[in-house]
């Protein structure tokens, strides 16, 4: 969806993804409305800790990686999301630092993520702490700005008896953190943005 709606705006769009299968979807979905396109998006399979090198430099970096093992999505030895939550954090950082560097200066990174809950101890995993310090240790970026995306409580408000009140006094999470950084100076980032109108047509 990331690519679709950047060839929509009128972008160039590099990802990548380890599996397979989701890039072939990627492809499909984007092939069913790609007269509408002025760039076709890309992606490209494979580990991202490799691909990245031959990633092209970047006005935007936006993405959404696995909340740790909260969801494990292969036994890929590449894959992040079935490794001890402290291996994890360091590939991830390496990951970040790869596509940092093919971030230009002057421009802003988006990550959304949320903290998640260690399967074996219950315990709240700071995810997003990590994340910030991560970007924070990297020379010239900053962290710039934080938005609350709330998920839609479907049976959330359901659940609340029987995880809060009748459980262990865990809350129901309803909400994701997208944090925005920015490498270098944040007015000319911010300056360079190109401006859109409401219908998603690029203004200027």
């Amino acid at each position: 969806v990331r690519g679709i709606v950047a060839a929509v705006l009128g972008c160039r769009y590099w990802g990548c993804d380890l599996s397979g299968p989701q890039v072939a979807a990627n492809r499909e979905q984007a092939a069913a409305v790609s007269s509408i396109f002025k760039y076709k998006p890309k992606w490209v399979e494979g580990d991202s800790l490799v691909k990245l090198a031959e990633a092209p430099k970047a006005d935007f970096i936006f993405s959404c990686p696995p909340y740790g093992d909260l969801e494990v999505y292969s036994k890929m030895s590449a894959d992040i999301s079935n490794m001890h939550y402290d291996k994890f954090i360091d590939v991830y950082g390496a990951i970040i630092n790869k596509a940092m560097e093919r971030l230009k200066p002057n421009r802003f990174a988006v990550i959304c993520v949320a903290n998640f809950r260690d399967k074996r101890k219950g315990r709240l995993r700071d995810f997003v702490g990590d994340t910030i310090r991560t970007f924070q240790a990297i020379k010239n970026v900053q962290f710039y700005n934080e938005v609350v995306y709330l998920n839609s409580p479907g049976s959330g408000p359901m659940r609340t008896n029987n995880i809060f009140i009748r459980g262990n006094r865990k809350v129901v999470k309803l909400h994701q953190q997208v944090l925005v950084f920015v490498k270098g100076d944040p007015a000319k980032a911010a300056a360079w943005m190109p401006q859109y109108k409401i219908d998603g047509q690029q203004e200027e």
